[in-house]
């Protein structure tokens, strides 16, 4: 299992920086726009459409990891004021709330994907594989939830015991 684990935690890893990756086309190609827009009023056609695409494949393949590293906002405002035990079983019951939703985010990010047959206005991008990255994100990130539950209920037995 501890094998499993880590081999898990490591593709989010190297996803994420496939991810990261993009940040800099993206950058370049914002702050070329805008220097194009501003001194010399000409736009990069489809800069805005690409702009999009790269950021929802920077968000997509980044949330796992970033679950991995417990970036994403917690509110512990009333659960800091709990036992260490029932602070654990809420944090059970939410990653397993959170374990439902992202299964049928991930499955209607797969059949939505598969239906997909449109493409972007003007450079005729296909909307199908951004769709389908929605169910792929969705999983890493399932995985990375479920890891934690099997700790977290690994924590629990270590307390009954």
């Amino acid at each position: 299992m501890r094998n499993l684990k880590h081999l898990i935690r490591r593709f989010n890893f190297y996803v994420c920086g496939a991810g990261v990756l993009l940040l800099l086309p993206l950058m370049v190609l914002t702050t070329s726009d805008v220097i194009g827009r501003k001194f010399f009023a000409k736009t990069i056609p489809g800069a805005f459409e690409l702009s999009e695409y790269i950021l929802a494949v920077f968000i997509l393949l980044g949330a796992a990891y970033t679950q991995q590293v417990k970036g994403h906002v917690g509110v512990t405002f009333l659960t800091s004021r709990l036992s260490p035990l029932a602070q654990n079983l809420f944090e059970i019951l939410t990653l397993g709330l959170s374990l439902l939703i992202l299964s049928i985010l991930i499955w209607q990010g797969w059949v939505e994907g598969l239906k997909e047959r449109t493409v972007s206005d003007m450079l005729r991008i296909p909307q199908y594989p951004f769709r389908l990255l929605v169910s792929i994100g969705g999983f890493l990130l399932w995985l990375e939830f479920l890891i934690d539950l099997t700790d977290s209920i690994n924590r629990l037995k270590g307390r009954s015991r």
